[in-house]
């Protein structure tokens, strides 16, 4: 049978009850109902009302049936404190799932899903085998396509989804209705040009500090995972265009930047 790698530091949350995927429909970023018509994989954030990022995780309907949810480790007591505060009386239960979560590119193994947020990230499965030990260099992958980690990229009650990158890798439907921070997501849409985000930025010689800075000092963004000479930063958009650095690096925007995936 063929094995996918391990990924560490995740959790598996099986989601049980009749309620489940209302429950975290009406609290999370995309749309889940499909998941009630049969399997699939779903990827998802929790906001605060005010529309910063608490989580991200992927929301699983596996081919038995089974409701999961594979969030990183870092992020899971939080995660899992905030959705008991919503659940009320909601007829739903969380529950640590004893499985593991494997992933691979290439020829996918059987019952795998395909990465909900871009089709470099490869495929996604969840089972009993642990999997094999790690060889892909995936940041150089979230680089190359611009894809933000939590925990990285993505800050707690920091970041915002649209400049993050969520609409175009898939993770906030704008039609589904009301979410926790739906509204505030739903204004920087459509009334408001982003003056911030990530990008690709490239490299010349050593970067000393994360903290990228215009040549009059000003701070014009974040520098995050690099790999080669390129990296993801996050920008002032305003300040993007002139001549950078950070720290002895000299940064550039890449004029090649990462387009929308077919839905």
């Amino acid at each position: 049978m063929m094995q996918g790698e391990q990924v560490p530091d995740r959790v598996l949350w099986a989601v049980t009850g009749a309620d489940a995927v209302p429950f975290l429909q009406g609290l999370v970023s995309n749309d889940l109902l499909p998941l009630d018509k049969g399997p699939g994989i779903v990827w998802a954030a929790l906001l605060t009302p005010q529309g910063k990022y608490l989580a991200d995780f992927f929301v699983i309907r596996q081919h038995d049936g089974a409701l999961l949810v594979d969030i990183a480790q870092t992020l899971a007591p939080a995660t899992l404190r905030r959705l008991t505060m919503y659940r009320l009386r909601a007829d739903v239960q969380i529950a640590p799932a004893p499985l593991h979560v494997q992933r691979g590119l290439g020829d996918a193994k059987a019952g795998a899903f395909a990465d909900p947020r871009h089709p470099a990230l490869g495929w996604r499965a969840y089972g009993t085998a642990e999997g094999l030990a790690p060889v892909i260099d995936w940041d150089a992958i979230r680089v190359a396509h611009v894809i933000p980690e939590s925990g990285i990229e993505l800050v707690v009650d920091d970041s915002y989804l649209l400049e993050h990158g969520f609409e175009r890798l898939h993770g906030v439907d704008f039609r589904k209705g009301c979410y926790v921070g739906q509204e505030v997501t739903a204004r920087m849409k459509h009334k408001t040009e982003l003056r911030k985000g990530l990008v690709r930025v490239r490299i010349e010689g050593e970067a000393t500090s994360t903290e990228i800075t215009t040549p009059e000092g000003k701070v014009a963004g974040t520098l995050f995972t690099r790999s080669g000479d390129r990296a993801i930063a996050y920008l002032r958009l305003d300040r993007a265009d002139g001549p950078l650095a950070a720290g002895a690096a000299r940064i550039t925007l890449d004029p090649d930047q990462p387009q929308a995936q077919p839905s």
